[in-house]
């Protein structure tokens, strides 16, 4: 009889504590669609493999409740069809936003049959559709966000009469006196008119270099012997200081490097050279041309290879062509991007917003010269090569001047206008500005 009234007793708390649990899973959660992302969106996004590391969207939201004591987790799904019958987790957090690079959403791209090539019939702009997963526990409780559809567009690739445009090859330059062995994405090569031979055009500093493919080791070339032969995953390459074409013929397994390097001389700039070096010139493969984002002062410029007088170009006539050992080409002050095509033997010079770095970091927020320049080279993307910094502070700003200005506010690598003061430490560094992604990157050389 005692054991009878024991188990009745248990029973009786059992079936109370049951009760109690039913009581405390009672949950509210919002139904699909009702919640949304909390970022600004851009109206497109251009996709191009040389920023395929750079961030492409951050998404961000505001933290979902389903009144229960477990933690919330947060899955960002991807969908090329649009109705996520094809859903994609593009990965999950507890906390509050995920990262997509432009990588991810070139891949996603090719997938929904987007390409750059204007010879095909494939569209070159599409939409990528993206939503948001909210789930509790072990799932059993869970709700979806509104899709949101990115417009994306990938710049076809530009023909430069020579029947195919030039493109970025799979091969890199990687190595202490590029990249910090891969510390960031490897220096591009790019197609020429001749059949597994490339190009590159790198400014390194000293140490030592290999060329890879695809930022990867498992296909690499170096000089056993430094006789200019390449060998499968050969001795690294000793470099000093400079600014170089590097020519890949992987027909022949050979390579060479010349000092290579364009700038603009003058008055108007350095005082003919004896105030520092050239304005260096960046290569843009789009179009086959080098070009500069430089201030100019009221007078005259021309310009020369590798910071010598053995080669200058003018312009005698000041008819936009270039002319070997030219008259001056007088210039008033301001900003400018100038270009020059080689191939044509021609240059322009308009004048556009020139994009630079101030700071304690850099020039004393500009009370020790002007600010280090940055290059357009394609449509928003503008770079700057090798800056060197000390601790500090620095910020971008626009032609030497505070009326536009960009920070980091939360320092995650997108530029806010008026933002914060961005954090650096002393070094040498490589300097990317995406005014159309609204991000940057400082990558550190060493």
């Amino acid at each position: 009889m005692k054991k009878i009234k024991i188990l009745l007793v248990m029973i009786v708390a059992m079936a109370s504590f049951n009760s109690c649990e039913k009581d405390e899973l009672v949950f509210t959660a919002q139904a699909p669609g009702e919640f949304t992302f909390t970022n600004n969106f851009l109206s497109e996004y251009i996709l191009t493999s040389t920023t395929s590391a750079n961030i492409g969207e951050r998404f961000t939201w505001e933290s979902q409740s389903f009144d229960v004591e477990t933690a919330v987790t947060y899955e960002l799904q991807g969908s090329v069809l649009g109705d996520f019958t094809d859903t994609e987790v593009i990965g999950s957090t507890s906390s509050n936003d995920i990262a997509v690079t432009v990588g991810k959403l070139l891949s996603m791209a090719s997938a929904a049959g987007l390409d750059n090539d204007p010879n095909t019939e494939e569209p070159n702009t599409g939409s990528l559709y993206f939503r948001l997963r909210a789930y509790s526990g072990n799932s059993a409780i869970e709700t979806l966000s509104a899709v949101q559809a990115l417009t994306v567009v990938l710049p076809e690739i530009v023909d430069n009469g020579g029947g195919s445009g030039i493109t970025i090859s799979s091969w890199g330059v990687v190595g202490s006196g590029y990249n910090n062995w891969g510390a960031f994405e490897d220096g591009n090569f790019y197609s020429t008119g001749t059949a597994d031979v490339y190009v590159a055009y790198v400014t390194l500093v000293d140490g030592a270099i290999k060329f890879r493919e695809n930022n990867a080791w498992d296909n690499n070339l170096g000089d056993d012997g430094a006789d200019g032969t390449l060998e499968s995953g050969g001795a690294d390459i000793v470099v000093t200081a400079g600014t170089y074409k590097i020519t890949l013929d992987l027909g022949a397994n050979t390579y060479t490097m010349e000092p290579y390097s364009w700038g603009v001389v003058g008055s108007a700039y350095n005082n003919w050279g004896a105030d520092g070096p050239d304005a260096k010139f960046y290569y843009d493969y789009t179009t086959d041309t080098f070009k500069v984002g430089v201030r100019l002062l009221d007078g005259a410029m021309k310009v020369r290879f590798n910071n010598d007088w053995a080669t200058n170009f003018g312009d005698t006539g000041a008819d936009g062509t270039l002319d070997e050992g030219g008259d001056d080409i007088v210039v008033t002050a301001g900003h400018y991007l100038i270009t020059i095509d080689l191939n044509a033997n021609t240059y322009t010079a308009v004048t556009t917003d020139v994009p630079g770095v101030v700071g304690s970091a850099y020039n004393n927020w500009g009370a020790d010269g002007p600010d280090f320049s940055l290059t357009e080279i394609s449509a928003g993307l503008y770079v700057g090569d090798i800056i060197t910094l000390v601790d500090g502070a620095f910020k971008f700003r626009m032609n030497n001047d505070w009326a536009v200005n960009y920070g980091d506010t939360g320092a995650d690598g997108t530029i806010d206008e008026g933002g914060d003061d961005i954090v650096a430490t002393a070094g040498m560094y490589r300097v990317i500005l995406n005014t159309t992604e609204g991000t940057y990157k400082l990558n550190p050389l060493q």
